[in-house]
């Protein structure tokens, strides 16, 4: 024999200009994802694009995991300029290595550095072709403004071919895209 539980409610409007203890605490809880995640919005635009403060999420990647900037051993830098292109293009990095990837915006436009497979990149730039204000901040990209400067602290722990690359709308189609050959430890 099955037995159903009920419990009995009963309809209770309450004054809604009279806050209460209880409604106060759901609209606190309800707001709380919202406010958390407003200092980590991040849009494409001109405006300039910073880190959030605090503890850097390391997610393994196919192309690495994030490091703190102690872990750095050695910083390169990577200039951005308005012909769409990156300077150096090509970086060798040994498996295990980590990296301080300093961007540097040498243009007048908005420019970022994303590392990641090819695969990913392109997915990644037709998104962003199809949503041009999409938001995101992730620590193996670098929003910079013009005039500005932004770090990337990368350990690349996997051996491969890797790329990096503008995404924002007509850059990446334009050719501002590098390579990163990670060699395997011997």
């Amino acid at each position: 024999m099955k037995h159903r539980h009920s419990i009995a409610t009963t309809a209770v409007h309450p004054d809604p200009a009279a806050p209460t203890a209880r409604r106060l605490a759901l609209l606190a809880l309800l707001g709380l994802p919202i406010a958390l995640a407003l200092p980590r919005a991040r849009a494409h635009g001109d405006q300039h694009h910073g880190k959030a403060a605090g503890p850097v999420i390391k997610e393994q990647k196919p192309w690495g995991i994030a490091a703190e900037p102690r872990e750095a051993k050695r910083t390169v830098e990577i200039r951005m300029t308005d012909d769409m292109r990156f300077n150096p293009s090509h970086l060798e990095v040994r498996e295990g290595e980590t990296l301080r990837l300093r961007a540097v915006n040498r243009g007048k436009v908005m420019h970022e550095i994303v590392i990641g497979t090819r695969e990913e990149l392109e997915t990644h730039a037709e998104l962003m072709r199809q949503h041009p204000n999409m938001e995101h901040d992730e620590p193996y990209m670098a929003h910079v403004a013009p005039g500005q400067r932004g770090d990337i602290v990368w350990t690349f722990n996997r051996p491969g071919e890797f790329e990096f690359a503008c995404l924002i709308p007509g850059h990446f189609e334009a050719g501002m895209r590098g390579t990163i050959r990670v060699t395997a430890r011997k």
